[in-house]
Order: structure tokens, then C-alpha cells, then sequence
């Protein structure tokens, strides 16, 4: 896909949004900001002339560039070559690679989730690791997108990682086959009870219309008579806004499903409900989210219009936390700005950035024997040096809530497993589904 294809394309949230800008719009400077961009040009000066090896103006130009977004928050960029190859990638959802969503942490790369299915995934890789090395070599305080790079190759190729896991005292090595990572966006499943589990693994292209036609392959095989249905949104990093307000407006017909605000003109939208989809799905239908720490960004909008409208129970782990929306800004031909330009919001005003979306039962994943030494090193928003603060001012115990101990929940991972049970906030939600007649669910409209 050429750029010029790419910033024609429907706006993404991670959160991405692709609006056009004027080469002229961009390099106009206010005249007030003279002195810092002399002492900015004296540096480079003075590193040209006196640096003990030659630098090119394209290293130093780039590092400046880097520098000032690294100084706003850890989700704007300068994007060009291989990361705008990247963002294709998001929206087509298919590469060569390992299959692995990963965020620099403190200068360490650590995984926010393996994809399902994919190689890293059936290697027992897991959420809160750490990868210190890449074939033996240290890329600890490196380049994030080095590493990605790295990581990713020709399929039936291999690449050993070196793990560190909380709870293990060594760290230790990890061989992977890198595979072609042609991500399946939705998938479903029919479980007995005439329950119907659908999984949303990322927001690509034709999300919403891929979770039609799972409804209506699920609906066909429990003959009509669909008790219940879980949409399962753990692990999911996010992707297209188009294709969360689809989703959302599959399951509503009436009001708000999110909205945008900026500080600049034209950055603030409200998107409602009936704009994509006519009607409602599976309007009689229990309907249960299930959210983790891995649910982020168009993840955590899809969860947060369903919960306020109270169409669904939200399930599960408090999500991310992501509520800020980058607009993708294109510097010349084969570059771009990926910039913060807004916060996005809930129908009920409730913003997302920090706090996430605090489910309604909150459920821990018993069946991981890790559970609660990997708690302890969950990465979310607001563990990221540079996020931008919640307005609401959130107090540390309002995210601390996820963290403490409850009673209802003893079970181990090992009594679990003697009783079959291998995904736990599947089964509870499941479970809930079956002790609830559709006269009971969470429409209290």
C-alpha cells in the first residue's frame, strides 16, 4: 500500500485519525518561539563541528524530532520507511513475523499480548514478559521499532528471545518460528447451553461486518434461539475508530456511542448510533464483554458505549486505559506525524485515558498459574513515563481496585485444570450467562 493509499484510508484508533495537512501548515513557526529554535541550532552546530566522530544531518535531524515527541507522550511519532509499513500492516492485519503486540517499558520491550494463534502464542509466550535479547543480543535501552524489525522476517525463518518472567528466577530462552501472521479479526464459537462466544482479536478492516456474519452463523446453528452471547475483547490493542463504532452499532439503536475532544478546531466529533447499522442485533440476547489489561484503545470504546448504554455486562480485568486519539499528519511523500490531537470519551462522559473501563464483576483469570506475581508487573496507560494525565484527576487507589484480593475467587490454576476449566473468565462469564434468563440481563433500559 503506497502512502498516498494510507492516508485515504478510514481513521484508526490505536487511536489514529488521518486528516490532510499543507506543507505550508506545517512549517509555519510562531515567531515567538525564536530563542529555543536558536539554542536548537546552535546544538546541532556545535555537534557538527566538535563531535568526536561525523555525524549526518539526517541522524541529528531525526534525533531532534524524536526528541520533541518523546517529550509529549509515548503515543505520538515520527513515522517513515518500515513504521508506515507498520501501520498498513494494522489495517490489512497480515505480515511475517512472530505475532506479538510488545511496548517499551523503562527501556525494556515488553509484551502486552501474543496474538491467538499465532507463533509466539503456541511458543508460551505471555503478557508481561520481558525480551531482553534477540539472538544473544542485548536490545535492552534500544530502539523500539529495531526490535520489531528484528522480530519480524520471512516465514519458516527462526529467532531465539531471551524471556524474563516474573516468578522465574533465571531468564531463559524461547525459539520461534516466525509464520505469516494473517490475523483472523473475528472468530466465534458455540458453546453448550445455546451460548455463542465471539472473538474480537484486533479493529481491521470489516470488523463490524465480520461480527454480523458470526452472529448470524451462530444464531443459524443454535436454530434461531441464540440464550446468550459473550463478545470476548481480551487482548485487543485496538485499531480502526470506523470499525469500533460499527461493532458498537451493531449491538445499539439509540444515542451516542462515542465522542472525541481536542483543543484544536475540527478535532472534536461525536459519533451516534444508527449511522453504520439499522436496528439492534441479538436485542433479546443476555450479552457479556469480557475486558483485561490487554483491552485497549478501540477495545476499550467498543466496552465502554455497551456498559453505558447498559446493553452488556463489561466482564473481567480493568481495561488499558488508552484514551487519547493520534492523527496521522503526512510530512511530504514517505513521512508522517503520528500526533495526540484529542481524548475520547464514553456516552456518559467517562473518560478512558488512565483509569480504563472498570468492569461491572470484576474477574481474575484463575486458570494462569502466574496470576498473581504477573499482577504485580501488569503494564497499562498509566505505567507509561509521559501519558497524558487524566483530567478527572484519578486518585491511585480508583486503579488499584483490579489489584486487591477476592474472596469469592480461591480456586487455583492446578484445581482448574483437574476440573478441565483452562480459560476461567470465559467459563464464570459463561456461567453467568447460564443462571440468567434473558428477562434478568443487563437491559435495564
Amino acid at each position: 500500500m503506497k502512502f498516498a493509499a494510507l492516508a485515504r484510508s478510514a481513521a484508526l484508533v490505536t487511536a489514529v485519525a488521518l486528516i490532510p495537512a499543507t506543507t505550508a501548515g506545517i512549517a509555519q513557526v510562531d515567531g515567538r518561539a525564536g530563542p529555543e529554535f536558536a539554542r536548537l541550532f546552535a546544538t546541532y552546530e556545535r555537534i557538527k563541528a566538535s563531535y568526536v566522530e561525523p555525524v549526518d544531518d539526517e541522524t541529528l535531524i531525526r534525533g531532534a524530532i524524536d526528541g520533541m515527541l518523546a517529550s509529549l507522550d509515548p503515543h505520538s511519532a515520527y513515522l517513515d520507511g518500515s513504521d508506515l509499513q507498520r501501520l498498513e500492516t494494522m489495517i490489512d492485519g497480515n505480515y511475517t513475523g512472530l505475532g506479538l503486540s510488545v511496548q517499551m517499558d523503562d527501556g525494556a520491550v515488553k509484551i502486552i499480548s501474543p496474538f491467538r494463534g499465532s507463533p509466539a502464542m503456541e511458543a508460551g509466550l505471555k503478557a508481561g514478559d520481558y525480551i531482553t535479547h534477540l539472538d544473544g543480543k542485548l536490545i535492552y535501552g534500544g530502539d523500539l521499532d529495531e526490535a520489531v524489525s528484528q522480530m519480524r522476517g520471512p516465514a519458516g525463518t527462526s529467532i531465539r528471545l531471551t524471556i524474563f518472567r516474573t516468578g522465574r528466577e533465571e531468564p531463559f530462552d524461547v525459539t520461534v518460528t516466525r509464520g505469516l501472521i494473517d490475523l483472523e479479526p473475528v472468530t466465534h464459537e458455540m458453546k453448550p447451553g445455546g451460548l455463542g462466544v465471539i472473538m474480537i482479536n484486533e479493529f481491521s478492516r470489516d470488523v463490524g461486518a465480520d461480527v454480523f456474519a458470526a452472529w448470524e452463523a451462530l444464531n443459524k446453528e443454535a436454530g434461531g434461539r441464540l440464550n446468550g452471547l459473550v463478545l470476548d475483547l481480551r487482548a485487543n490493542p485496538g485499531g480502526s475508530l470506523d470499525e469500533a463504532v460499527a461493532l458498537s452499532d451493531l449491538f445499539l439503536d439509540d444515542g451516542q456511542i462515542v465522542s472525541q475532544r481536542g483543543r484544536a478546531q475540527g478535532e472534536t466529533y461525536i459519533y451516534e448510533a444508527e449511522t453504520v447499522y439499522r436496528g439492534q442485533i441479538a436485542e433479546d440476547v443476555p450479552l457479556i464483554v469480557l475486558i483485561d489489561a490487554g483491552s485497549a484503545s478501540a477495545s476499550e470504546i467498543v466496552a465502554g458505549a455497551l456498559q453505558d448504554h447498559r446493553r452488556a455486562l463489561v466482564m473481567g480485568e480493568r481495561s488499558f486505559g488508552k484514551g487519547s486519539v493520534q492523527t496521522l499528519l503526512p510530512l511530504g511523500r514517505d513521512a508522517a506525524l503520528k500526533l495526540t490531537t484529542a481524548r475520547y470519551y464514553t456516552p456518559s462522559g467517562h473518560s478512558v485515558q488512565e483509569g480504563g473501563i472498570e468492569p461491572d464483576i470484576a474477574v481474575p483469570q484463575l486458570s494462569d498459574p502466574d496470576l498473581a506475581k504477573r499482577a504485580k508487573f501488569t503494564l497499562r496507560e498509566s505505567d507509561l513515563r509521559g501519558h497524558l494525565v487524566n483530567e478527572a484527576a484519578l486518585k491511585d487507589e480508583e486503579m488499584e481496585r483490579d489489584k486487591r484480593e477476592d474472596p469469592r475467587f480461591t480456586l487455583t490454576a492446578a484445581q482448574l485444570e483437574e476440573q478441565g476449566i483452562e480459560d476461567y473468565q470465559l467459563h464464570y462469564a459463561l456461567e453467568t450467562l447460564r443462571r440468567t434468563t434473558p428477562s434478568t440481563v443487563a437491559r435495564r433500559k
